[in-house]
């Protein structure tokens, strides 16, 4: 066996990935680094987050195998928690799960550092939950506001600084404050295999469909039909990437 080749291996043995996920369409087969650097990142990435995840896991509702979990992390209602293969949870994210259906994170998820995610803001009104399905990636300093329920398909993307927010503050009547008001909840779908670019909103009420591209900045107040690019403030449709397939 070469170099390249053992130092790919420990690279995707370490990422729990398959070579095919690993390289995707543009891969090259190899690690571009020396054998000294791969073992520093591999120690950086995952040698504490891997103690840490050990700790949590029993903890939790649900736990597959391979759990990272990033320094100052906070973990509320970790029984609430459910988590599959290869889950990282990246440093300094907040995660309160109390929710009527729980948090699940399917395998190979990744919470990038500084990820907000909540269900439930009083204990007088559960949240419903959020799901994150497999190989779900959410960028650094997103916010995930689940009170109405969030479900996320497989191979999701979000870009840093998204937020979806699955509630809405009531304003039906001057007479009393708005935060005395109460809540709205519908609920957000994003479906799978969909990219939200940076700083996007997704608001509540809003489904995405399979396939769809959101730009970066977006406020997303309507449903986007699968397939689409949408971009703008509020989002409206900029061209079709079914029409592109077809016309191919």
């Amino acid at each position: 066996m070469s170099l390249e080749t053992l130092k790919f291996s420990v690279y995707r043995w370490a990422m729990g990935r398959s070579a095919a996920e690993l390289l995707g369409r543009e891969g090259r087969g190899r690690v571009e680094t020396r054998a000294t650097e791969l073992l520093y990142y591999l120690y950086r990435k995952g040698a504490w987050s891997w103690v840490r995840g050990g700790l949590l896991r029993w903890r939790l509702k649900e736990a597959g195998r391979r759990l990272f979990v990033g320094a100052r992390a906070e973990i509320l209602f970790p029984d609430h928690l459910s988590v599959g293969d290869n889950v990282a949870i990246g440093n300094d994210c907040h995660l309160n799960c109390l929710s009527l259906e729980g948090v699940r994170l399917g395998h190979n998820v990744r919470l990038k550092q500084n990820v907000w995610l909540q269900v439930t803001s009083h204990l007088t009104e559960k949240g419903k939950g959020i799901a994150i399905g497999d190989n779900g990636y959410i960028g650094p300093y997103c916010i995930l506001g689940g009170g109405g329920g969030i479900t996320l398909g497989r191979n999701v993307t979000l870009g840093a600084s998204v937020d979806l927010l699955a509630e809405n503050h009531r304003f039906d009547t001057t007479d009393a404050p708005i935060n005395q008001q109460g809540v709205s909840r519908q609920g957000i779908v994003v479906e799978d295999d969909c990219w939200i670019g940076n700083k996007a909103v997704i608001l509540d009420g809003v489904t995405i469909g399979r396939g769809s591209v959101i730009g970066a900045a977006s406020v997303v107040t309507r449903d986007v039909p699968a397939g689409s690019v949408a971009a703008g403030n509020p989002a409206r449709l900029v061209r079709s990437r079914l029409r592109e397939e077809k016309g191919a």
